[in-house]
C-alpha cells in the first residue's frame, strides 16, 4: 500500500527512501522524482498551492493504487506540498521501488503524469507585478495519453 501525504512542511528524501525500503530485500531498484519551484527568468517571487483536503488525498491514493496494479511495486510514496512556496523549494516527491528498474521508472512516470492532470491542486504564481492562477497545460494532457 502506498504512502500518501499532502502536507505543508518540506520532506526529507533520504528519510522517505529509507522508510520505503524498510528492510525489504526484494527491492532491487528505487526511483525518485522531486519537483521543485522553478523561476525561469528570475521574476517569480512565490507560488501558492491550494488543494481540496480529503479529496486530493483520495485521488492520489487512487492513482497510486492503479500504479501498484499495473507494475510489480514493492513500495510507493507520494508526498505533495501545499501553501506558499519559493523558488527552489520542493513541491512533490514520488518514490517507487520494485525488484527491477524498468517497473520503478515506468511507475514513477505514470504517477507524475496522472498527478499533474488528475490531482486537485490549484497553483498561483506571484511576481513583482502581481499574481495569477496557472491553467492546466496541454503538454501534461498529452503526456497522459501514452498510458491509456
Amino acid at each position: 500500500m502506498a504512502f500518501i501525504s499532502v502536507q505543508e512542511n518540506d520532506f526529507d528524501i533520504t528519510q522517505e527512501i529509507t522508510r520505503l525500503k524498510n528492510s525489504n530485500h526484494a527491492i532491487g531498484a528505487v526511483v525518485s522524482f522531486t519537483g521543485t519551484v522553478r523561476d525561469i527568468g528570475g521574476i517569480l517571487t512565490s507560488m501558492e498551492l491550494e488543494h481540496y483536503p480529503g479529496m486530493t488525498e483520495k485521488e492520489l491514493e487512487r492513482i497510486a493504487l492503479h500504479a501498484e496494479e499495473r507494475w510489480p511495486l514493492e513500495g510507493c510514496c507520494v508526498i505533495h506540498r501545499y501553501g506558499k512556496l519559493y523558488p527552489g523549494d520542493n513541491i512533490v516527491l514520488v518514490i517507487t521501488a520494485s525488484a527491477h528498474r524498468s517497473a520503478a521508472f515506468e511507475a514513477a512516470e505514470y504517477l507524475m503524469d496522472f498527478l499533474k492532470t488528475r490531482a486537485t491542486f490549484w497553483k498561483k504564481e506571484t511576481t513583482h507585478t502581481g499574481g495569477k492562477w496557472v491553467d492546466a497545460k496541454e503538454a501534461d494532457d498529452d503526456a497522459l495519453k501514452r498510458w491509456q
